[in-house]
């Protein structure tokens, strides 16, 4: 891949990065803050019911940090659009819907249908 196109992903990668560690600082600062009482056991219910829902969006988002450090490490090493797979390129669109993506679509698709015939 091209220098110039290995930095736009950088670039890519890095704002996504920025935004999701900025968006768990938020979250944490917001459930350390909040110390609410309710005098409804419902209001309660409804308030705590909506944090485990953030949380368990903010533990994928925690997932999705270590893939993009990990996309990055690639960059630097000179691995990234590379399939872990078959040692193919990549290609851009792919990498573009996916910019953390370690395989091409051709095995992305035959392990999905390796993993379907498992029942997994």
């Amino acid at each position: 891949m091209q220098a110039e196109r290995l930095e736009y992903f950088r670039k890519l990668l890095m704002e996504r990065l920025e935004a999701l560690v900025n968006e768990a600082s938020k979250t944490m600062s917001d459930m350390t803050d909040e110390e609410e009482t309710f005098p409804d056991p419902t209001d309660r219910a409804s308030v705590e019911s909506d944090r485990n829902f953030l949380l368990r969006i903010r533990d994928r988002e925690r997932k999705l940090i270590s893939k993009i450090q990990e996309a990055l490490d690639r960059i630097d090493k000179g691995t990234y659009g590379i399939c872990e797979e078959c040692g193919e390129e990549i290609s851009e669109q792919r990498l573009m819907a996916r910019p953390v993506t370690t395989l091409c679509i051709d095995c992305k698709t035959s392990q999905e249908d390796d993993e379907r015939r498992r029942g997994e």
